[in-house]
């Protein structure tokens, strides 16, 4: 249901981009924000790596081959795209378009290098960077996740060390040291960007 704003316009949907190294807590995050907040859609991404260990296709990611992703970006269809560990991630243009035009505030959970290009199209997104208490933690979590072979890991914990070096470029930075604490934090900022547009 699209909201009005008090001059009689319809609001036009907030878009969020949540991003943190890998392991820091992101997808519960996301779940956690999306059971208390009945306004908040999930953007789907696409990925070309194949699904882990009770990933559904639709429901974690869309999973699709590097040739349907590679046709997928020449026709223009996704509003970010990055390559991450050696696969392909993006977010697609048209379901966060019409989420937003009908007032409904849409979540994308991308990488650093896909939330510079949202930076650029669209300026107007709110930016939170989740961060982890420390790097023993974030390598600690990581590793209960036992998902990823130990080559994997190493990757992953290099390109963690990068993306914390962008953490300054985002509007927020939210600690996930307690995850009610962390999910409430982030509610907050939403709340607030809300109140602007009204």
């Amino acid at each position: 249901m699209t909201e009005n704003r008090s001059d009689g316009a319809a609001r036009s949907g907030l878009l969020v981009v949540i991003s943190g190294p890998s392991g820091v807590g992101k997808d519960t995050i996301i779940q956690r924000l999306l059971e208390l907040d009945p306004n908040l859609t999930y953007s789907i991404s696409y990925t070309t790596r194949a699904p882990r260990p009770g990933e559904e296709d639709g429901v974690s990611y869309r999973f699709v081959s590097r040739e349907q992703f590679e046709e997928m970006l020449r026709q223009g269809g996704f509003l970010e795209h990055a390559t991450y560990a050696g696969h392909l991630y993006g977010t697609p243009a048209a379901p966060v378009e019409a989420a937003r035009n009908a007032g409904r505030d849409i979540v994308l959970k991308i990488e650093v290098q896909g939330a510079q290009q949202v930076r650029e199209r669209a300026p107007d997104t709110i930016f939170i960077f989740i961060a982890p208490p420390s790097d023993q933690e974030l390598v600690r979590r990581q590793e209960l996740r036992g998902k990823e072979t130990d080559q994997d890991m190493t990757e992953r914990r290099k390109i963690a060390r990068k993306e914390m070096q962008y953490a300054s470029q985002y509007d927020h930075v939210v600690v996930n040291d307690d995850l009610e604490r962390a999910v409430a934090e982030v509610l907050e900022i939403i709340r607030h960007a809300r109140e602007r547009q009204t």
